[in-house]
């Protein structure tokens, strides 16, 4: 029998970001959220696309890469009918795929700010 090798969130943000790029998401955003208190999961990662075909695509990539290179399946997902802003949770490793109107109302990274921040780039 193989062994049953713990998988790290600093991999799941790896091939979350491998996802998103796959599909030219814009403006990948990094935080991380360890030193905060009331954070909810280890990163959030965040980025947009030009419409609610482009925002789904990108999240279903995300999903693709994460179960084929890691074997993980995301925990829960929500956004997908009106694909305005989909999220989804792999546990420590929290991804939100905006429509950029929506992403600039909710301002995530504003609401984050002590949160440490890198910045992906991507298209």
């Amino acid at each position: 029998m193989g062994e049953i090798r713990e998988i790290s969130s600093e991999e799941i943000r790896d091939k979350v970001i491998e996802g998103i790029q796959k599909k030219k998401g814009h403006d990948i955003v990094v935080l991380d959220l360890e030193k905060i208190e009331i954070a909810v999961c280890r990163y959030f990662v965040i980025c947009h696309g030009e419409s609610n075909t482009q925002v789904s695509a990108i999240a279903e990539s995300v999903e693709e890469v994460v179960k084929k290179e890691l074997k993980e399946h995301v925990w829960h997902r929500e956004g997908y009918r009106n694909a305005q802003w989909i999220l989804l949770d792999y546990g420590d490793v929290v991804v939100h795929v905006f429509e950029k109107p929506y992403r600039e109302f909710y301002d995530l990274e504003g609401l984050w700010a002590d949160a440490e921040r890198e910045d992906i780039g991507g298209e």
